[in-house]
């Protein structure tokens, strides 16, 4: 393939436009990350972000499988039939997906990344080659796959949690109880994360195939988990013994940092496909000359890549996720929540009406003023999430964090009766209206992409008229997105 004036500029465009990708996807997936340890005031907003960020980088260093299966898994570039009908398909992709994804972070709403990649691929790939560029085997894996890490979330975030609360009531950092069971329950929440994060997460390391060769092969992987769980259990059971209160105060916040840091490895090594892939899909198309050519990732751009999503957590509309999810999975009231009438309307016939009067938990009692989660419920949400996103990075899937960490922040609510509070109305309402925006984000992302398809066949016109209407949307839902943040809190 002979390079021409124009594949340069493709190119260049290709490498900003997955610098700018890569930004908006850490943007918008920071509340994913930190929600849980910052709802609890384990750690301040800079000091998640700055830990979450160093493993995001971790994390995104063991992106490949991933990256190949977003690159190529949901069509087929092969069947387009030339270079460059590809290439207009992965730039659609970002074009759409930069705008879409800022302007839900600018309201605050968590959306998918995940789905708007696979969704955007799927209506850049049909408007191209029709029925037969979809791989509708690997595509329908792929969505299941999401719909399954959802309901894996919220039914593991709700039993683990009311088991949990059923043995450790009252406040998690000085209640009798934590001395009782705390050792046991940190045992067991430690061994699920090495286990799904290790050794299905991170199979393909090299240290990790040594360690499944010469432990869990041998053992039995129930034998060796139990193992574990009992060796966890001792070392801590010790270390209460000889702590006693300084270790019950500390005991549950350290496991939500460790969950934190577990999910941000996981989120980096399955959400770096999300903003590279078509990026680099199109740099490697323009260096070989061919549509066949397996993405071979060098290590330093996986790295630049996981700084990138860093940077993009670190922004002040990424603050605004968080806060907004946090307050959604609320065990205290008087949340500030914005939801549309019809959503409250839904919540309210949702809501039992006897909720005011139903049976609370403790730990809402114990909870601190400016406190949304105890340390308790925290560490629960941090390592189920990490271990359903990490399970799934195994497997090759780009499954979505936000949908599984909001499912893990309500299941566990709902199993500390949040919505069995005042303001169960407007939290519930703000719940329907984050799912609603879910399918309707995907919605978008398939018809939008379809359409600038058209704009970027224009060549050199077509491309700079859709980047021209990606900033200007932005900069429309920039203004309009800071009168409604300063109408929702005052």
């Amino acid at each position: 393939m002979e390079l021409t004036a124009f594949h340069y500029f493709l190119g260049f465009i290709a490498l900003f436009m997955l610098i700018y990708n890569t930004i908006e996807v850490g943007r918008n997936d920071a509340a994913n990350i930190v929600n849980a340890v910052f709802g609890a005031k384990v750690l301040d907003a800079k000091r998640a972000i700055l830990l979450a960020g160093l493993a995001v980088i971790v994390g995104a260093v063991a992106a490949a499988p991933v990256m190949e299966t977003a690159r190529k898994g949901i069509f087929d570039p092969s069947s387009l039939g030339n270079l460059q009908s590809a290439i207009n398909v992965y730039l659609a992709v970002y074009v759409t997906n930069t705008v879409l994804l800022y302007s839900f972070s600018a309201f605050g709403m968590p959306v998918s990344t995940t789905a708007c990649l696979v969704f955007a691929l799927l209506g850049g790939g049909f408007a191209v080659g029709g029925m037969d560029a979809i791989d509708w085997q690997k595509s329908s894996q792929v969505i299941l796959g999401i719909i399954c890490s959802i309901l894996a979330s919220g039914f593991l975030g709700y039993m683990v949690q009311r088991l949990f609360r059923y043995f450790i009531q009252g406040d998690c950092r000085t209640d009798a109880s934590v001395q009782r069971h705390g050792a046991w329950i940190s045992g067991l929440l430690i061994t699920g994360l090495i286990y799904f994060m290790i050794m299905k997460g991170l199979k393909n390391v090299a240290f990790v195939k040594v360690i499944k060769a010469s432990f869990f092969a041998k053992l039995g992987t129930p034998v060796a988990l139990l193992c574990l769980w009992g060796l966890f259990t001792l070392v801590i059971g010790v270390a209460m013994v000889a702590w006693k209160q300084r270790l019950k105060t500390y005991l549950f916040a350290s496991l939500a940092i460790l969950g934190m840091i577990s999910t941000a490895i996981a989120f980096g090594q399955n959400d770096l496909a999300n903003c590279a892939s078509p990026g680099l899909a199109i740099l490697m198309i323009l260096k070989h000359g061919t549509l066949a050519t397996q993405v071979d990732v060098a290590w330093w751009m996986l790295f630049g890549c996981g700084v990138l999503l860093f940077l993009g957590m670190s922004t002040k509309t990424a603050r605004r996720v968080t806060e907004a999810g946090v307050r959604a999975g609320s065990q205290g009231g008087n949340v500030r929540l914005y939801a549309p009438k019809w959503c409250l309307s839904l919540a309210n016939c949702l809501v039992a009406k006897e909720a005011s009067t139903a049976p609370q938990t403790k730990a809402k009692d114990s909870l601190d003023e400016g406190f949304h989660f105890d340390a308790l419920r925290a560490a629960v949400i941090t390592s189920v999430t990490g271990s359903v996103i990490a399970v799934a990075s195994g497997l090759g899937l780009p499954v979505s964090t936000t949908y599984v960490s909001f499912a893990a922040v309500i299941s566990t609510g709902w199993a500390d009766r949040i919505f069995h509070t005042g303001d169960a109305v407007v939290k519930l309402g703000r719940t329907i209206w984050v799912v609603f925006c879910w399918f309707f984000s995907a919605f978008i992302a398939a018809l939008a992409t379809a359409i600038m398809l058209h704009i970027i066949s224009f060549a050199w016109w077509g491309i700079l008229l859709a980047l021209g209407v990606n900033l200007a949307i932005r900069q429309i839902m920039q203004r309009r997105s800071d009168v409604h943040e300063q109408r929702v809190n005052g």
